[in-house]
């Protein structure tokens, strides 16, 4: 429940009531009219396509507590037998992300904003499970203008540390994100060759991100890679760090692989302790070295957080590890570049396996003009350890030489099921756009078919 008044709430959004409803709380906040339910606030974002606030109308018969729509809207609603608020704002997006900040406010807890080319969603996770607090994480893309609010505004009251994720597509993006969040730690995961079709070189993804810095609270705590050059220039002498991986302030030390957990001594400024991980990915070692920097920034101490490290659960599509028929199925196709494509096949070449390593590469989009050279450089990245065969996916995928071909998703399906055997290793792994859930999901059901029909 959102404990705020209406009369706050209007002037939160710089709003005007156009017709007054009841005076209990308000439940949620929802952009779907589909997603109502009684005591919500539905607030109508005007689309590419659809403008939200053309539903407001359906919102406040399902027992919607108000509507919040532009002033366009809001004067064409009929009002003789509607019971909810009718709010309107000259700008219902602007005037959601107010209202996020002022609940922020009003909970008054520590908010950590995480942005980077790759790991933002596996660091968020892992702060909420190592965190030795009352934790509220977005959820898993709620990271852009209309989610981070939503993600912020659906934080309960007893919440003590708020983990918001920033996704960034453009400059000013990021300083839109923290003008709603204000955090008070900032951290980036990484700088890498994402979104150069719109930024064109690493300095801008870099000028880009560090946005977040300049985004912090007064007193806030910047938590960067060790070896992030590209940040060097945005990082001054004023700004209040944590750094981690080799050299940082936050590092491993005597890392190693057991029974599928990775378990490695993380020394920090507040002492070392003993972590195991239920993870076996290097890149993942390094998510959770951000994790702890942040939870250092946040005075939680070592050994509690090592103690909350075994229950680390990742979020859907992000490295699971699905079984079928005797093969393994590695499902990491929520998003792919050059960096997170490597670390995945770096990964896929250490698995023990009696059959083959295979790959179902999907495209990688926003890379700019140097796009085949990177699609060139990970199917080649692939050859040198010995995975194959590999099953490119879309356009942009012929150009990793693979040894089979498949125009999208669907064609993919097809394309894969007679190349797997049992005791095979499958890497699903693609930009998000691509849809290769699709394959992962189709193969384990015609895999689970197939040992069923023996």
């Amino acid at each position: 429940m959102i404990e705020l008044g209406a009369e706050r709430i209007v002037a939160a959004c710089d709003a005007r009531v156009v017709h007054e409803g009841s005076r209990r709380r308000v439940e949620s906040v929802v952009v779907d009219s589909r997603e109502v339910g009684a005591g919500d606030l539905f607030v109508g974002l005007p689309g590419a396509r659809v403008d939200g606030g053309e539903f407001a109308a359906d919102a406040l018969g399902a027992g919607a507590w108000g509507v919040l729509v532009s002033s366009q809207r809001a004067e064409r609603i009929e009002l003789d037998d509607v019971e909810g608020w009718v709010i309107a704002a000259a700008d219902p997006l602007i005037a959601l992300g107010h209202l996020a900040r002022e609940w922020r406010r009003e909970l008054g807890c520590h908010v950590v904003g995480i942005t980077g080319s790759t790991g933002k969603t596996s660091v968020k996770d892992i702060c909420r499970t190592i965190l030795p607090y009352r934790v509220h994480a977005s959820r898993e893309n709620y990271n852009t203008e209309i989610g981070l609010p939503l993600a912020v505004l659906a934080a309960p009251r007893e919440t003590e540390v708020l983990v918001l994720e920033m996704a960034m597509r453009g400059m000013g993006q990021i300083a839109e994100l923290c003008a709603t969040a204000e955090p008070d730690v900032a951290a980036i995961t990484n700088i890498g060759p994402v979104h150069l079709e719109l930024l064109g070189t690493i300095e801008a993804i870099a000028e880009a991100k560090a946005e977040i810095f300049a985004g912090l609270t007064d007193a806030g705590i910047a938590v960067l890679p060790e070896d992030a050059e590209a940040l060097e220039p945005h990082v001054h002498d004023l700004l209040r760090t944590v750094s981690f991986g080799p050299g940082g302030d936050v590092f491993a030390h005597g890392a190693r692989v057991e029974d599928g957990s990775t378990v490695a001594s993380i020394g920090t400024p507040h002492g070392d302790a003993d972590f195991r991980f239920p993870f076996s990915e290097a890149h993942n070692l390094a998510n959770a070295l951000a994790a702890v920097a942040i939870g250092v920034a946040l005075d939680a101490p070592p050994a509690e957080m090592a103690e909350r490290a075994p229950e680390i659960v990742f979020s859907r599509l992000r490295g699971e590890v699905l079984e079928a028929g005797g093969v393994r199925i590695v499902n990491d196709c929520y998003n792919a570049n050059p960096i997170s494509m490597r670390a995945a096949l770096d990964h896929l070449a250490t698995v023990e396996a009696p059959g083959r390593r295979i790959a179902v590469l999907g495209e990688m989009r926003e890379l700019g003009p140097d796009s085949p050279a990177y699609h060139r450089e990970v199917g080649a990245h692939a050859r040198d350890l010995g995975i194959g065969p590999l099953l490119g996916v879309g356009d942009l995928a012929r150009d990793y030489a693979p040894d089979d071909w498949a125009p999208d998703a669907e064609a993919a399906v097809g394309a894969l099921q007679p190349l797997v055997h049992n005791g095979d290793v499958v890497l699903v792994k693609g930009s998000r756009s691509v849809g290769l859930e699709l394959v992962s999901d189709e193969l384990v059901a015609r895999l689970d078919n197939a040992e069923r029909e023996r």
